[in-house]
Order: C-alpha cells, then structure tokens, then sequence
C-alpha cells in the first residue's frame, strides 16, 4: 500500500445527489488518491468517476448494507496497516441513512484516524428549499416501511414543534403521505422535493393533504425527501397569583432577598419582572 502504518486514514466523501458539478476538489483528489475505495455501488462509482474524469488506482471494493458487517474488519485493518481507505455512497454524506456509521464506529474504536471531505447533503438541501422554518429541525430519516409501525412512530412526532425531515421510498411515499395527514393534520404545511439537483428536479410546497391526494394519483419516480413543518408552539399556562407567591416565598426562605427572588421567579416563568411584583405586592385600591 501506498502509505505507511500510522499514516492510515478513513476518509469520508460527500458524494453528488446527482449533479456531478457538485462534487469537491477534495472528493476528486481523494478518489485519486485512495488505496481502497469502499463504494455503496460500484457501477455508480464508476460513472461518477468517469463523469469526473478521475482515475481510480486504489482498489474498488463494495460496500453496502448487506456486507458492511463482514467488510468492515477489513477495511480498519487496511487503516491500521497504513491505507488511505475512501468510503463513498450512492449520493450525499456516508453514514446519513446510508451506509459508513459501523465503519465510522469500528474505525474510531480501532484508534484510527477518521477524516472528511464534506459534501452534498439531501437533508440540508431539502431544507433550505423547503421555505419552512429552518431555525430548528430534526432529521428522521426512513420512516418504518409498514403501517402499523409507522403510524405510531408519527404519532410520538405530531407535537414536535420543530420542522422535520423524512427520506421516503417512491413506492411508499403515498402511503406515508397519508399517514402523515392523519397524525400530524391535513393542514401541516410541508414540501415534497424530488430528484434534487438533477435534471427532473421538483419541489411541491402543498399542505400535507394535498400532497397526500396528488401522491396517491400516481406513484412519484425518483429520489424523495420530505420536509414538513413542526407542530404549532403550545403557549405554557399562565401561572397563578398564588402560585408566583409561593415560589418567591421558597427562595426567601432559604436567604434570597425579595428583590433578587422576584427576579428569579420572572426568569423561570418567561414572565416581566413587574408580572411577579404584582402578584407578591397586589396593588391596592384607591
């Protein structure tokens, strides 16, 4: 191998979602560069390298969920003995509902160096087009392929008040769309983004049961990331005079003073410093 022990490195590379003018300087060098080149599909490797037009002197190997388990030894023992190990997917970050977390895992574990070279993401890029909050989000990636399980899963998601992103097969995407409707309300506005960067590109920013109705019209082809709007924030109650009262009265009693204990108290509630005041110190009638 080209290197030798301890300069090994796993090297994780951000592959194109389709777009192959996406794709890094790094990612390019790396391809190059790599002794081992661990790929989800090596056909697709192929072509992107060819639509790169880098050439790949390293050794190609597959690396896809129904071998990860078995190939992963190897490939941090390839790290260990001094290899530049390259791991691509299909498209986007290694590891983001795709495989490279065991490997990650079984490498960091191992003491091996670990590295990057970022890259296209779906999760982000659906994100930002989506023109849903984007503040606060939480990726959930693939949905439970069957009903049952699915449904549950979105009911625990209905009252989470930040924008979510799902991955979804196109064979499932009406089901899980009409899922989605049930638990989480038709209304939920949401974005359907198809074949990101590619030449068929689409977005579709519809409530969720509209996408639900078009989705059931006729299966969607390609690459699908939803993104849909959190649960609407639930105001907290307003706290009772009484309630305000005791809590000041808890910490005077154990030595804060009335001022810094009102300030406290308007602090923890979310409440105006006069709020509090007023409770402990009613105004009086005139």
């Amino acid at each position: 191998m080209g290197n030798s022990p301890g300069n090994g490195r796993l090297i994780l590379l951000g592959a194109p979602l389709g777009n192959p003018g996406d794709a890094s300087a790094r990612l390019r060098d790396a391809l190059g560069a790599a002794d081992v080149v661990a790929a989800e599909d090596t056909r697709r490797l192929t072509r992107l390298a060819r639509d790169l037009d880098v050439t790949i002197t390293g050794k190609i190997v597959s690396y896809f969920e129904g071998n990860e388990e078995r190939r992963t030894p190897d490939l941090v023992d390839a790290v260990l003995d001094g290899a530049l190990v390259a791991l691509v997917t299909d498209a986007g970050m290694p590891s983001v509902s795709d495989p490279g977390y065991r490997l990650v895992r079984a490498a960091l574990d191992a003491g091996a160096p670990v590295t990057v070279a970022p890259g296209p993401s779906a999760v982000t890029t659906a994100l930002a087009l989506s023109g849903l909050p984007t503040d606060r989000f939480c990726f959930e990636g693939f949905l439970p392929r069957t009903g049952g399980p699915r449904r549950a899963r979105l009911r625990a998601l209905a009252a989470e008040e930040r924008t979510l992103v799902f991955f979804e097969a196109p064979h499932r995407v009406a089901g899980a769309l009409a899922d989605l409707a049930a638990a989480f309300g038709p209304e939920r506005p949401a974005a359907l983004c198809r074949e990101l960067t590619k030449t068929y590109e689409e977005v579709l920013r519809r409530p969720l049961g509209e996408l639900a109705t078009w989705a059931a019209a006729g299966e969607p082809r390609g690459e699908i990331t939803l993104v849909v709007a959190g649960a609407p924030a639930v105001p907290a109650p307003v706290p009772a005079v009484a309630e305000l009262r005791a809590a000041v009265a808890d910490l005077e009693a154990g030595g804060t003073s009335r001022r810094d204990a009102i300030t406290a108290v308007a602090t923890e509630y979310g409440l105006r410093r006069r709020d509090v005041y007023n409770a402990v110190h009613p105004p009086t009638a005139s």
